[in-house]
């Protein structure tokens, strides 16, 4: 509408310029100026009408360089949240398929010798290849799988002397800081221990290896936990959790009521420590390592 206003007041000036330029060369230019001076205010009045309707037809909306601003604030603060939530998934997901995955190796579901492939195990999952394939290169780190080239993973072939090495190193490192224990730490945060040592023996009596041996860990876990050393407890849940993985042509997977012996040295020892008894607490806790 305002370039139509400026052309048809265009058109008006032009009809009076002949008699105009007849007069003087220069007066045309002025009378020109000054018509286009009018023209201009006319214009510059129609666009502030214009954009007063404008105003007020887009009152609820802010003006054309605010959206700009105002849709830039959303965006950066949701980059980070878009980027972000991908990877905590990812990591979500890929926690819980290593869990699974070490659980199947403890309960015998993964083969000793036998090759697995990432989107093979992924469909047993229900997840893709990706988090699959990232557990499984934990585990390899581990020394629970080794990589098979364009294959998969292939679950490591373990024997009694592994076993019996695991645990001669496992008893190096806890039998000494229990005895030291046993000597400073009170009878009150002994007690504090009886709940997971009660659910290490609910799980023996059920049965489960899996269910066992996570509870089996953490018990170690808290007990060693007391001597406030972060590095002693990292390593030798490392050290429990290899001693955890099936044998090859070793003995027979421990069952129902071996679990349950095992469960009971906890309680047992529990006790004695409590009392501060350190001779059946040396004993206990040597005979534990040896059966393990």
């Amino acid at each position: 509408m305002e370039q139509a206003g400026s052309l048809s007041a265009r058109g008006s000036t032009g009809s009076a310029a002949p008699d105009i330029r007849t007069a003087s060369v220069r007066v045309p230019a002025q009378a020109r100026a000054a018509d286009v001076e009018r023209e201009r205010g006319v214009a510059s009045d129609e666009s502030r009408s214009a954009s007063g309707a404008r105003g007020e037809h887009t009152h609820s909306e802010p003006p054309i360089p605010h959206p700009r601003v105002e849709t830039a604030r959303p965006v950066e603060a949701a980059r980070p949240v878009e980027t972000a939530r991908p990877v905590v998934q990812r990591a979500s997901v890929r926690g819980q398929i290593l869990d699974a995955l070490r659980t199947a190796l403890v309960a015998g579901e993964l083969a000793p010798g036998q090759v697995y492939s990432a989107p093979v195990l992924g469909e047993r999952f229900g997840v893709s290849a990706t988090p699959v394939r990232e557990a499984m290169q934990q585990l390899a780190l581990e020394g629970a799988v080794e990589v098979v080239p364009n294959r998969g993973f292939r679950v490591v072939r373990r024997g009694t002397r592994e076993l019996a090495e695991l645990a001669e190193i496992r008893a190096l490192l806890e039998v000494p800081v229990v005895l030291r224990l046993a000597r400073t730490v009170p009878a009150v945060r002994w007690a504090e221990l009886r709940p997971l040592a009660e659910a290490a023996a609910r799980a023996a009596s059920a049965g489960c290896r899996a269910t066992y041996a996570e509870c089996d860990r953490a018990f170690h876990h808290a007990m060693l936990a007391l001597a406030g050393n972060d590095q002693l407890v990292q390593i030798a849940d490392d050290l429990h959790r290899r001693a955890q993985w099936p044998l090859v042509g070793g003995p027979v997977p421990r069952g129902r009521a071996d679990l349950m012996a095992d469960a009971a040295e906890h309680l047992a020892l529990l006790d004695a420590l409590t009392a501060q008894d350190l001779p059946a607490v040396q004993s206990l806790v040597r005979e534990h390592f040896a059966d393990n």
